[in-house]
């Protein structure tokens, strides 16, 4: 098992018992109808194989009592058995019937996911795997971000689904929130299609699952299921452009003159950068470096004086800026709200 996949089992074994409250990363508490129907046939496949290792357990505790050895004696040959046919068909017909009804149940669940069609109000998203880090468009709505998604919870009786589609800007990455949706990759070159359906409000944590690289373990990933009213209040802030006053236009031609703009975008400043997230509300997000450390002031100083010490490996390079400037450029990107 790996560290990731140890990391997802650990809380749910011991999230509800211990802290009263399912892990956010939990597998066995899906709160969306792709994650449901995983659910539905894992509890299948479970059942399954249990009663497959009570059958063969019990066979073989019967065995164990039954014929063991009471007396040494070598010069006696136990009785040999040459074949028997019911039993040779019976190891060979159970286990094609088992293997038939996972294969048809699989298939269904599969084909449910990957069929569903989306309705004419579902939210389309955007979600591009960089190194390492996600990239978030709404096409629709005239909104970017970087590794934190918003979407509306979906009423069950008046479901409202969100599409996403899944790229890659370089290796392979895979999507995975558990509680929301099993794992998608994302394939250069080969755009990829899931959905979600959240039925409860809330954070939900996942992560790329696929190993892309030194900073695979820290490319991680925020969902915020809001209510309508808020998701509505949230895309017109991100619709907005980031707001400029005098006392941040030292930071702002720091900003302007330290290729930032190479690598990032801010609406209203010239410049078109796509290797790094888009800045222009940097401010309404809980994290930044890919999830990997609050947004606070201080740890966005440290981030933009070197990168390295928060996500060693990291891409950004670290720029050599003074104190001085280092206090302008963090005083600016606090207004990028």
């Amino acid at each position: 098992m790996s560290a990731w996949a140890f990391y997802l089992f650990l809380p749910a074994v011991l999230g509800s018992s211990a802290h009263g409250s399912s892990s956010p990363t939990s597998i066995f508490d899906p709160v969306s109808t792709p994650a449901r129907s995983i659910f539905g046939l894992s509890l299948l496949v479970l059942a399954v194989t249990a009663i497959i290792f009570v059958a063969v357990f019990g066979l073989l505790a019967y065995a164990v009592v039954k014929f063991r050895q009471r007396t040494v004696d070598n010069d006696r040959e136990p009785p040999q058995v040459y074949g028997s046919t019911q039993i040779e068909m019976a190891w060979t017909i159970i286990p094609i019937l088992i293997v038939l009804v996972l294969f048809l149940a699989s298939a269904r669940v599969i084909a449910d996911i990957q069929d569903a069609k989306p309705p004419h109000d579902a939210v389309e998203i955007t979600v591009v795997g960089h190194q390492y880090w996600w990239e978030i468009r709404y096409p629709g709505l005239n909104v970017v971000t970087a590794n934190e998604i918003h979407v509306s919870v979906s009423d069950s009786a008046h479901p409202t689904p969100t599409f996403v589609t899944l790229l890659s800007a370089d290796t392979d990455h895979s999507f995975w929130v558990p509680r929301l949706a099993g794992k998608t990759d994302l394939i250069p070159n080969h755009p990829n299609r899931m959905w979600i359906d959240p039925h409860k409000t809330g954070i939900y944590l996942g992560q790329c699952a696929q190993y892309c690289g030194i900073q695979h373990a820290k490319m991680l990933l925020r969902v915020y299921v809001q209510t309508r009213a808020e998701f509505d209040r949230w895309v017109e802030e991100q619709s907005r452009s980031a707001a400029m006053t005098n006392a941040v236009s030292r930071g702002r031609a720091v900003f302007e003159t330290n290729a930032c703009l190479d690598c990032h975008t801010v609406k209203g400043i010239a410049g078109n950068g796509q290797f790094g997230p888009d800045l222009t509300h940097l401010m309404s997000r809980d994290t930044i470096a890919s999830g990997v450390a609050l947004n606070t002031p201080k740890n966005l100083r440290k981030w933009v004086k070197d990168p390295s010490s928060i996500k060693p490996g990291a891409t950004m390079p670290a720029l050599q800026l003074s104190d001085g400037q280092l206090n302008d450029v963090t005083a600016y990107l606090e207004t990028l709200r």
